[in-house]
C-alpha cells in the first residue's frame, strides 16, 4: 500500500463509520419507539424534537469516526472506547426516553410504572444530558486524536 493509500484510507474509513453510527443510532430510536408506540407517534416524535434526535446521533456519530481514526492511527483499543460506548448509550437512552412512558401500558406488573413516569417527566433533561455526555466524550478524544496525528506524521 502506498502512503498515498494509506493517507486515503486513515481518511475514508472513520468517515463511514462516523455515518453509519449515526445512522445506527436513529435507526435504532426509530425501530424501539415504533415497537413501543407505533409508527406514527414515532413519527411525531421525530418532528417535535428531531433537533434532539439529530444532535445525538451526530455527536455519536462523531466521536465513533474519531475514535476510527485513532485506533487507526495507533493500532490498539484505548480508554476512548469506553467513552463512545457510555455516551452511545445515553444517547440512544435519552433518544427512546421520549416515549418510554408508553411502556407503562405493557409494563405495570414488572413493576416498574414509577420508574417509566419519571423517565417521561425528565425527557428534555435527558436528552440534555445525552448530549452533554456526547460532547464531553468528543472533548476527551479529540486531545488524543491531536497527539495522535503528531506523533503518526513523525514517523
Amino acid at each position: 500500500m502506498t502512503q498515498q493509500q494509506s493517507e486515503t484510507a486513515l481518511s475514508i474509513r472513520p468517515i463511514q463509520f462516523g455515518a453509519g453510527a449515526f445512522v445506527l443510532l436513529l435507526a435504532i430510536n426509530f425501530a424501539v419507539v415504533s415497537l413501543i408506540s407505533g409508527v406514527d407517534f414515532t413519527l411525531e416524535q421525530f418532528t417535535k424534537f428531531w433537533y434532539f434526535f439529530v444532535s445525538l446521533a451526530l455527536g455519536f456519530g462523531i466521536q465513533v469516526g474519531l475514535y476510527t481514526y485513532l485506533k487507526q492511527l495507533v493500532g490498539q483499543h484505548g480508554a476512548s472506547g469506553k467513552v463512545v460506548a457510555v455516551s452511545g448509550t445515553t444517547s440512544t437512552a435519552a433518544m427512546v426516553s421520549c416515549c418510554a412512558h408508553y411502556l407503562v401500558n405493557i409494563l405495570p406488573v414488572l413493576g416498574v410504572t414509577g420508574f417509566l413516569t419519571i423517565v417521561a417527566e425528565y425527557q428534555i433533561e435527558l436528552f440534555w444530558a445525552g448530549l452533554a455526555f456526547n460532547v464531553a466524550g468528543i472533548l476527551y478524544i479529540v486531545p488524543k486524536v491531536i497527539n495522535a496525528t503528531r506523533e503518526h506524521k513523525k514517523c
